[in-house]
Order: C-alpha cells, then structure tokens, then sequence
C-alpha cells in the first residue's frame, strides 16, 4: 500500500535561547511542495539563503550537528530534526534568525508539541522509501563505536550506550515504530557530565545553557564551594547532588533516559540521508561525528544502488518472442549447455532472455552438490547466449552462423543464484552493431536485486561446410 507524502497545515514558530550563542532564537515550520524534503533558510541573513539538510554538508559535531553551504552554517539541528522524522513528516521549510536553533530543554518536546497543534496534512505525491538489502557499518574502535544498519520493513532504531562509570553504566533503549515518538522518545533530555559542563562555563561555550536543558551526572566527588558556584553561575538558588548521581535541576521522565536521549540524536542526525529508508538501526556508544560519518555511508549506498539498472518490466502472462524450440533454431548449443529458457522481448538496441534455474541442473551433481550454486561463469554463459540470440537475429539465416566470444570485461558477482530462482538477463548495445562484431553491457537479475554483471564482445561468423 503507497503512502503518501505529508507536511504541516500551516506554519508555526517556537522561540527560545541558542545554547552556544545566548541569542533569542526565532524558528519557524513552514510547510513545503512535494518532494522538497527538510531545509534550512536563514531569515537573518541578506537574499535569506537555503541549506539543505544533508549529510554531506556536515562541517562540525563537536557540540551537536552543524551544517554549511557557501559559508552559511546552521547548528544544534538534530533535536528540530528528530522531531520532524519522528512526526512522519516529509518536506519542511525551517526558518531561523540565528545561526543556530533554539535549545528549549535540550529534547524534541516542544517542537513536537508545536507540530501537533498546527496539525498534518497529507500531500498528493507518493512517499519514496529506499529498503536496506545488505548489512552497512561504521566504526570507530578508538571509541568504542559502532553503528550498523540491517535489512528490514520497517524502520526501526535500538541504541546501547556506556560511559564505564557507576552513574552512567550500560543503558538500552529501542523505537520499533515512528508512531512511539513523540510518547517515548521526544521528552527525553541531552545530558552532560560535570566535567564537560565545567569545561563549557570556563570557555563560555554555553552562553544559552542553564540547568533546564540538560541533565547533569556528578561521576566524581564535588565540594559544596563548586555546587554554589554552579548555581550562582545558573542563577539557582541552591544545587545539591541527587542519590541517582544526577543534580536536582530535574527528575528523569525514564530511567534509561540517556539512552533514549542518544537514540533521539540517531534518528535527527540520520534524516540528514535526505531519504526515507527502511532498515533497524543498531547503533552501540552512538554520538554526532558517528551518526553523520553513518549517514553520509547510508546516502552513498543509496546513490550507487539507484544508479545501477533496474530489473526490465515485462509481463509474464505474454507469450515469449522465443520459446525454447525457437531458441534451438537460432543457437547451436544443446543440454546441458543450453542456457536460456525464453526470449522476453527485443527491440534494435537491446534483448531480454530468462532461465529457470532447477535443482535438475547437470552442473549441480559436482558445484558445492551439499549447497548448490550455479557456477558464476555459467551465468555469463546464459548472459552471453541472450545476447547472441540478439545478435543473430540480425541475419537472415541465422542457423549458418556460430557467435563467438572475443572480450569479457568487468565482471562482477554480487549474489549467489540457488535452485528455484529464476534468472533476468538484460543485455544492451554499448555500440553499433558492425562488421558482425557485437559489444554489449548485460545484468543478469532475481527478483529485483542484480547478481551479475559484465561487458562482452562477441562475433558472428559463418559456419564451416564440412
């Protein structure tokens, strides 16, 4: 069932301070046509430039994730992201007059709850998904990171964390639906040790941070003379530390709340793939510099996947244009080195041919017999004889002349073929037909996924008379 693409029914803004720059922040969702995806535009800026929001313009991670086009840079993004993804919402035009966005409580809560009240509205086209086919990773052992993606229906997303100390052991948390998002995952909190927020305040790094927006784990003792500088530094009234080692600027809506925070940064950072995609996420001690390096991995693999040649649409129910006796007419192979089946279609550039292949197979009684596959080079074989078909059905006497390799180049197996799959060949011209040489590109296909591929040059010559 087709879903279809969605964005908001009317604009709304939330405000609030930028933690980095202290600055009053002003963003605004505004919906977008079809197939516009996420973008950025800087209202404060002169001619208010776009930035899309994609991986490849990462420029820094240090303290949440920065994009940057022709020297225009927005930050602290993947909160206003994750809330968009976790909204199901396809084509956003996000506003800013501030280079970065609005830290609220350091979660995707307020931006969610902005997104309910101006509402959803489906659009026209239909939404696009790309579906994971094989494992992607990174990794990153220096710190003990991992992300890997796996094939699946849906899109699912699991994270582990552990920071190796008695306040912040091993956490756990898992999404198996967009639809928990904005319940399970959108309140939860960024957090912080105390260490990194002492480094932050000594270099002014959070001119727009106070003790609202973050939770604060204590891993080492602390004098009561550092918690009073801390709340004069906040403008608390007192800070003290709570038994779960955290200070009581805040309770935990979950206790495995920095896990779920962590996987709340995933799926921001992931949307800047610029596609929806279909696959669980396992991302283990997961942080901005490994998300975006993952997304940037995902939209590669996406890119050289949709540029490959698509399976040839053809109907089964229609006649073939060579059955198997039409086949035996044109090629002077025999069983068991008769190698296709049907001829689909043809037209004066390219051919279509299918082979079952069937546990009956001679091949199979010595090729791996306890796990049979069919022979890479027998593959090309059938591939190469789809094409000679094509190329002497060029004559008019087709059974005076023999077709005879001169060339392979860049073969590749991607896929093993089993009993019972049944195989695609699509050959087409790289260049004219001349002086009965042929030279053709073919991708032998099961199902939608490609399991061969390779260049061949073949030449037709008359038949000796014996």
């Amino acid at each position: 069932m087709s879903e279809k693409q969605k964005t908001l029914k009317e604009a709304v803004t939330i405000s609030g301070a930028g933690l980095h720059t202290g600055k009053e922040v002003n963003l605004t969702f505004r919906p977008a046509p079809e197939n516009h995806g996420f973008k950025f535009r800087r209202t404060d800026l002169p001619g208010q430039p776009v930035i899309d929001a994609d991986a490849d313009l990462v420029t820094d991670t240090s303290r949440g994730t920065t994009i940057e086009h022709n020297g225009v840079r927005v930050s602290t993004i993947e909160h206003a992201l994750a809330a968009l993804t976790g909204m199901d919402l396809d084509n956003i035009l996000i506003d800013l007059d501030c280079p970065e966005t609005p830290i609220l409580d350091g979660s995707s809560r307020y931006y969610v709850e902005a997104i309910k009240k101006t509402g959803i509205v489906e659009q026209n086209a239909e939404r696009h998904y790309f579906k994971i086919n094989e494992v992607l990773r990174y990794s990153d052992p220096e710190k003990k990171t991992e992300l890997l993606i796996l094939p699946n229906d849906t899109y699912k997303v699991s994270v582990m964390i552990d920071y190796d100390t008695k306040v912040l052991g091993t956490q756990n948390a898992h999404l198996s639906h967009l639809n928990d998002f904005a319940e399970e995952i959108s309140p939860c909190r960024t957090f912080v040790f105390l260490h990194e927020l002492e480094f932050l305040i000594r270099n002014n790094l959070i001119k727009g941070g106070d003790l609202s927006n973050a939770i604060v784990f204590v891993n080492r003792l602390i004098s009561q003379e550092e918690l009073d500088r801390l709340a004069k530094f906040f403008n608390k009234p007192r800070v003290e530390v709570l038994k779960e080692g955290i200070l009581n600027n805040l309770e935990l809506y979950f206790n495995n709340e920095p896990a779920r925070h962590k996987l709340l940064d995933v799926i921001g950072d992931l949307s800047l793939v610029g596609t929806r995609i279909r696959g669980h996420v396992i991302a283990s001690r997961p942080g901005h510099l490994a998300n975006t390096h993952f997304a940037r991995i995902i939209k590669q693999h996406i890119k050289h996947e949709t540029s490959q040649p698509q399976q040839p649409k053809f109907d089964l129910n229609k006649p073939p244009l060579c059955d198997i006796n039409d086949i035996k007419r044109l090629l002077p192979h025999r069983p068991p080195f008769l190698l296709v089946d049907k001829i689909l279609e043809m037209s004066d550039h390219d051919v279509t041919g299918l082979k079952n292949v069937t546990m009956n197979e001679g091949f199979f009684i010595g090729h791996f017999p306890d796990e049979p596959v069919m022979p890479g080079v027998l593959i090309i074989e059938a591939m190469a004889q789809t094409g000679g078909i094509f190329v002497l059905s060029s004559v008019p006497d087709p059974e005076n002349y023999i077709t005879y390799f001169m060339k392979i180049d860049n073969v590749r197996f991607r896929q093993k073929v089993v009993p019972g799959d049944t195989l695609i060949f699509h050959l087409e011209l790289m260049s004219p037909f001349r002086r009965g040489i042929s030279h053709m590109r073919g991708v032998a296909y099961v199902g939608n996924k490609i399991v061969a591929e390779a260049e061949l040059m073949a030449q037709i010559t008359k038949k000796t008379v014996s």
